[in-house]
Parts: C-alpha cells; sequence; structure tokens
C-alpha cells in the first residue's frame, strides 16, 4: 500500500509508526530531488517501513538485501533527517557520467534516488553508536528498486537547467 499525504500532522496512524511530519518530509525531499531529473514523484510506502524501521534499529552499517533498492546514510552525533540524507547522495549527480550511463559505486545513491521506474519510497531513521559515539542512521528502501544494468540511460535523466 502506498499513501501520499497532504498533511503535515505529526500524528502517527494509517502509515505503520511513522509520523506524518516524517512521511511528507521523505515524500518532499525525494520528490524535490526527483523532480530535477524528470522522474515523476513517488509515494510513501506502507508495506516497506516496518522492515525499513527494524533495519535501521539494528544499527548494521550495510545494505540488508532484499527486492528494494536501498540507500544508507549516518551522521553523528546523534542526528540525521531525510533531506540532509537526500542532500548527501545528490551530491554523487556531479559524478555520472552521462556518456556511459551505468552503474557506478560513486554515483549509486543518486542514481536510485532519481530512477524514474521507481514508485514508492519508505525511510527510518534510528540512533546507532558506530563509531563510539551516537551515530543518526538513516534507511531508505525504494520500490521497484533501480540501478538495473541496461536500463539506465531510460531511467536517470538529465538536470532540467
Amino acid at each position: 500500500m502506498t499513501t501520499s499525504l497532504p498533511s503535515s500532522s505529526s500524528s502517527t496512524s494509517a502509515i505503520s509508526g511513522a509520523t506524518q511530519s516524517f512521511v511528507q518530509a521523505t515524500l518532499n525531499s525525494h520528490n524535490i530531488a526527483r523532480a530535477q531529473y524528470g522522474a515523476s514523484p513517488v509515494t510513501w510506502n506502507s508495506n516497506l517501513y516496518p522492515g525499513t524501521q527494524q533495519w535501521a534499529n539494528a544499527c548494521v552499517f550495510q545494505h540488508s538485501g532484499g527486492n528494494y533498492g536501498e540507500n544508507l546514510a549516518a551522521a553523528a552525533p546523534q542526528s540525521i533527517t531525510v533531506q540532509q540524507g537526500v542532500n548527501l547522495w545528490m551530491t554523487e549527480a556531479s559524478m555520472y557520467n552521462y556518456s556511459n550511463p551505468t552503474f557506478s559505486s560513486s554515483t549509486g545513491h543518486f542514481t536510485q534516488v532519481v530512477w524514474k521506474s521507481t514508485t514508492s519510497v519508505a525511510c527510518a531513521i534510528a540512533n546507532c553508536n558506530f563509531l563510539g559515539n551516537g551515530t543518526g542512521y538513516l534507511v531508505c528502501r525504494y520500490d521497484p528498486p533501480g540501478n538495473y544494468l541496461g536500463q539506465f540511460a531510460q531511467n536517470v535523466g538529465r538536470p532540467s537547467t
């Protein structure tokens, strides 16, 4: 089930535990970035959210595996926002080679955010202890996933000017 929320209230309900303001911040940050590259807006995926929060809470800084795309980010001390994570991933855009549109470990976060075939997202944040101090840990999952070899040219648009 995917949900697009017009409200910025901070109550929880049909969004599987995430506050409406968190969901809206997730959608806003992703959709602003996606619009710059010709990708349609994503919606909130309430089916992905519980597992995304569970993985964030496990505090394992590695990809979990699964039938979705996944971006990770961490910041110390103790806080990170979805907007900060998306901003970090979008810095990779300057390294993307449109003349050779393919996967690169230096641009994979960016290409997942703007992947045109992706239609929904769920993100979660946890406080972890990666470096001996509090670390904010952000996990975002995308459905359908991106970064498929042979599909970059049609799924990663050039930035609008």
